[in-house]
């Protein structure tokens, strides 16, 4: 896990402040590699890296830029966990370190772009391909590890993050187009961040350079072609030995690596299977907040670490932490993503990074296996219309009314949602209907001037992603989970980067393997989702692995922060403060009297003014600036 960063110029003329450049981009990118930084430059000048190293495979001959006998260099962010498979595999290469870095060199000088296709992993990576005079850049295939982008008269910059961009752009403004989109979804999508002319390369993807000209390309992608054939036992017994080779693979390095555990299934199987094969000492991680059962999920962590004899760490955090780190965790982050989740990872992060330096973490579980509550809300829609039009047993689809009845007791905190749901639109096209139940922007009422944000049209991009042709149109819950499985986990991997490298800290993500993710894609949705149970047939395979508490467990709500509790009460002062500064009134999409007024109207779950602050703060830092 590190930091990259380069320079080209896209004429292949000589920088004269390329060396300056270039130290200043491992400056800003210090925190994501406390270990070690070095720069690589052209003997012409035209072209150059920054490293900055977090050392956990190889720690003593991995030091990059790394440059082999062929003359290829490269800079690399990330794990490459079959990288000793490769390596047997590439034998006749003449290898001269450990490290998984040059085995991305060896794959790359046999394979050449086709290298990607063989790496099981996170990565991002540049290579300086010298009889080319090639520049082959490539994300994995979840976008796991980050890579931004820009050009600017003519020079090529990228980096792990984008405020190591910012300082060569002639200002910074604000994509309204992508602002639309996060006030949509609190995401952006299509590649595009919240910075106007800053790109990031979409995960699955690679881009080359070469003689100025820039092209990306696609190298994977998830197809669901359901498999009907097999039983339920051969899908349980097949999942649950690909899940514990990840884990398996996930746990190869020169440190020691442990855990978070948020008292959730899918932390709970990573670090229970870890703790197992690691055998004694495992550490694992886990935060609450004091404000109420609502908000405390430790004694379900607890009960998972007593189980596994884990040594479990556990941090309270406060609304007064929430004071003193909010503004760092906005500058980490580059620019708002997502729910209020990365306040307590940044917490959460921050207390691993003290003993240790890698952690396995669950994500990628709801969105492969349906753990959101939002799909059984849907579901049970689609119950009620089957049952109405005599639909109900058509196919291998949807789930039965009398089935999912007994599951809507999670529903009980999501009554709000419900209701906006159901006030309009009821019945329409899948599309229509998930779009209308992800839709943040109906939270709002007066808040945002939407006239000044232009045409673009959030709906018409996310109908592209809904219906893309590697889904097809059997599935409600496979479309549901592929739109999220496209936008919402590369936003939440994002955090995941962001508030683990804050730290010094690499974060090990399991679930996203990419044979696991192939085979759930063929699960039929009467497999993952059966009688309306989520994740059911995860929890079915692996519930041997966690308490009994944890199995059967309703309630569970993805580590809920009380904000909107302590935006009405210790907070209310900072929120007033920053929403009353003259530049919050100033601001053309905003109307602050009208967002501190609906303070007190949002539901105790409500993201809305998570959103709007990120949004402000997030302004103050680097538009303002």
């Amino acid at each position: 896990m590190c930091g990259l960063a380069g320079i080209l110029n896209l004429k292949y003329q000589k920088n004269d402040n390329i060396n300056n450049n270039l130290r200043l981009m491992n400056k800003i990118q210090a925190h994501r590699g406390p270990d070690g930084e070095a720069i690589w430059i052209h003997s012409n000048s035209h072209i150059g890296f920054a490293h900055r190293r977090l050392s956990i495979i190889d720690l003593q001959t991995g030091t990059q830029p790394m440059t082999d006998k062929h003359e290829n260099t490269i800079c690399y962010n990330g794990e490459i966990y079959n990288y000793i498979e490769l390596k047997e595999e590439l034998k006749n290469y003449n290898f001269y370190t450990s490290s998984d870095t040059e085995v991305i060199l060896a794959a790359y000088q046999k394979w050449g772009k086709d290298c990607v296709n063989h790496l099981r992993g996170m990565f991002s990576f540049a290579i300086w391909d010298e009889k080319k005079s090639l520049l082959f850049c490539a994300r994995d295939r979840f976008g796991i590890k980050p890579f931004y982008y820009t050009v600017v008269n003519n020079v090529f910059y990228f980096a792990s993050e984008v405020k190591t961009l910012l300082p060569f752009l002639s200002n910074a403004e604000i994509d309204l187009d992508a602002l639309k989109d996060y006030l949509v979804f609190q995401l952006c999508l299509d590649n595009k961040t919240l910075f106007k002319n800053v790109n990031e390369l979409s995960p699955s993807c690679y881009l080359t350079v070469k003689n100025g000209t820039i092209e990306n390309k696609q190298y994977w992608e998830v197809y669901y072609n359901l498999d009907f054939d097999h039983t339920d036992k051969y899908f349980q017994e097949k999942l649950k030995y690909l899940i514990e080779d990840s884990v398996k693979m996930h746990l190869r390095s020169d440190v020691p690596v442990g855990a978070y555990v948020s008292g959730g299934i899918d932390s709970g199987i990573m670090s229970s299977l870890a703790a197992t094969f690691q055998n004694t000492g495992f550490k694992a991680f886990t935060g609450k907040f004091d404000y109420g059962p609502l908000y405390d999920e430790s004694s379900y962590a607890k009960a998972l670490a007593e189980m596994k004899n884990m040594n479990l760490f556990e941090i309270n955090i406060t609304s007064q932490d929430f004071l003193d780190s909010i503004k760092k965790i906005i500058y980490h982050l580059d620019y708002p993503v997502a729910g209020p989740g990365s306040f307590p990872q940044f917490h959460v992060s921050k207390l691993a990074s003290k003993h240790l330096k890698v952690v396995l973490g669950g994500q990628g579980g709801d969105e492969i296996f349906g753990g959101y509550v939002r799909y059984l809300v849907a579901y049970f829609e689609q119950c009620v219309k089957g049952a109405i039009e005599g639909t109900l047993n058509n196919g291998n689809f949807i789930v039965t009314y009398e089935s999912i009845i007994p599951n809507l007791v999670a529903l009980n905190n999501y009554k709000p949602l419900l209701k906006n749901f159901w006030r309009e639109g009821l019945f329409n096209g899948l599309d229509e209907r998930y779009y209308r139940l992800i839709n943040r922007a109906s939270d709002f009422e007066n808040e945002i001037n939407w006239d000044v944000l232009g045409n673009y049209s959030p709906f018409e991009t996310f109908h592209q992603i809904f219906n893309n042709k590697n889904v097809g149109n059997q599935s409600y819950l496979d479309k549901m989970t592929h739109f999220d499985f496209k936008t919402l986990l590369p936003a939440l991997l994002q955090v995941e980067d962001r508030m683990s490298m804050a730290h010094g800290l690499e974060s090990r993500v399991p679930f996203l393997d990419h044979p696991l993710v192939e085979f759930a894609a063929t699960m039929p949705s009467n497999v993952k989702f059966k009688n309306g149970t989520l994740k059911r047939i995860l929890v079915s395979s692996m519930k041997e692995t966690l308490p009994k508490i944890i199995v059967d467990r309703k309630n569970k709500m993805g580590f809920p922060v009380p904000l909107n509790e302590w935006f009405n009460g210790e907070l209310y002062s900072f929120i007033y403060d920053i929403f009353n500064s003259q530049k919050a009134k100033e601001r053309p999409f905003f109307n602050s009297n009208i967002i501190l007024n609906s303070l007190s109207k949002d539901n105790k779950f409500s993201r809305k003014m998570w959103g709007l602050l990120s949004l402000e703060l997030w302004m103050q830092e680097f538009i303002d600036k």
